[in-house]
This record gives C-alpha cells, sequence and structure tokens, in this order.
C-alpha cells in the first residue's frame, strides 16, 4: 500500500475517480509551499513552483500496489507525460511518504489554476 495525493480528475467526483479502483479515502491534504496547479486541458498538471506560497489542495488515498501500477499505465509515466514521486504534505501528512504525480514539462503558456482545480 501507498499513500497517493490527488488533485485533479482522480479526486472523489472526479471524471477518472473510477481508476482509483479500490482504494481508501483517508483525507483532505495541501502540499507544503513550492507546487502550482496548471490547465493542460482538460486536466490539471501539478508542478514543483518554488516561488508558490500556497501549496496544492487535493485528497490522500491508500492505494494498494497492483492498483499504483495500473494508475501509473493510465496517468502515462512510461510515457513521460507524468512522473510519481513522493512529495512534502503538510500536517497530518508531514514527514509521511506520500506519491503524487507531477507534469515534468514545461508550463510556459499555459493557464495558471493555482493551488485548488476545480475542473
Amino acid at each position: 500500500m501507498i499513500l497517493l495525493f490527488v488533485y485533479g480528475t482522480l479526486k472523489r467526483g472526479g471524471r477518472n475517480h473510477r481508476q482509483l479502483s479500490g482504494p481508501t479515502f483517508v483525507a483532505t491534504g495541501r502540499t507544503v509551499p513550492g507546487y502550482r496547479l496548471f490547465d493542460l486541458g482538460d486536466f490539471p498538471g501539478m508542478v514543483s513552483f518554488p516561488s508558490a506560497p500556497e501549496g496544492v489542495e487535493g485528497e490522500v488515498w491508500s492505494i494498494a500496489d497492483a492498483a499504483v501500477l495500473r494508475l501509473d499505465d493510465f496517468e502515462g509515466v512510461a510515457q513521460g507525460l507524468y512522473r510519481r514521486e513522493p512529495v512534502a504534505l503538510l500536517p497530518p501528512f508531514a514527514g509521511q511518504t506520500v506519491h503524487a504525480y507531477l507534469y515534468p514539462h514545461g508550463v510556459e503558456g499555459r493557464r495558471d489554476l493555482g493551488s485548488i482545480w476545480n475542473g
């Protein structure tokens, strides 16, 4: 099992939430400052953004290892669309290993969505 931080279409009520496949909702959460959301069309991308003062708001889920591999495929990890990596969250998750899908490409010209995606 891993803890996964989701911030876009995988959140409860999101159009891709069903992709989580049997997870357990843990709580809402927020990253430490230094992350930002950008509009990638039909979905957001979270990027490392050192000057971002607020961090990103999302949900933390406990996910089975097999489901993580399916999510990696869905998120295009092998193709380089996203990278799954540990991110730092504020309490009560401070110091815990929590993963998220980060967009590893430039965001120049993309609309800045701030800290919350309401798609």
